[in-house]
Order: structure tokens, then sequence, then C-alpha cells
């Protein structure tokens, strides 16, 4: 089994559409103002937004992995968006930030190399 994509929810499906254009994905399938989605620069993964009037938040955190957390939350900054924290080493040995997309979902910019999936703790 692999995770294909994840939907969330936009009450501004073109406003959504600038903001992860700007993260970085490609836009595969256009039907703004109802509903895209986007594939992740890296990996299989998509990504899609689809319009709702009653948006529901704060429930999901929303992971993208990246190299270099600092020079990536640079040029989100460079780009204008600047609800971003600043990047930080975490107890559970991935270096992330913070920053929340136009509807208020959760998004955290990290990098955990071998980590991710192979923490010390990890079950054998």
């Amino acid at each position: 089994m692999n995770l294909n994509q994840i939907t969330i929810e936009s009450a501004d499906v073109n406003r959504s559409t600038q903001f992860y254009l700007q993260l970085g994905l490609q836009l595969i399938v256009d039907s703004r103002p109802r509903y895209v989605r986007f594939v992740c620069p890296d990996g299989d993964s998509t990504f899609s937004v689809s319009h709702s009037d009653q948006v529901t938040n704060g429930s999901t955190t929303l992971y993208f992995e990246v190299d270099d957390v600092d020079q990536t939350i640079e040029k989100l900054e460079s780009l204008g968006i600047n609800n971003v924290s600043k990047p930080k080493d975490q107890r559970w040995l991935w270096r992330e930030s913070d920053l929340t997309d136009p509807d208020g979902h959760l998004l955290k910019i990290y990098s955990a190399g071998e980590n991710r999936k192979n923490p010390p703790w990890r079950i054998q």
C-alpha cells in the first residue's frame, strides 16, 4: 500500500493555489475554483485542495520534507510568506519550521534524514 494523496479544504482555492505554487508544488489538475491537485517535486505524493464553504482546520498537520530547512524558509520568506517560525532542532531529531496556509492549516517544513523512518527508538 502507498499513500497517494491528501486533500484539504479551502474557502478560496485560487488563493490556496498561489500559496502552494510558492511552496514549490507543481499543479497537475486545475478545476478552479472548485479543485486543484499538485504533485510534490520529489517522490510520488500528490496533494489536492477542494473548495468548501465551511473550512475545518486545526486538526491536521501537513509535513513537507526538504533537504535544507533553513534554505527553504529563507526562500519562502523572500517570496513574501512571512508567517513562518524560525527553523529549530527538535528532540525527535528533526529540524523543522511551522507555518500556516491561507486557510489556517498547519504546515511543517522539515528535514529528518534517516531519522524519519529509522529513529533510534524504532520498534524492531
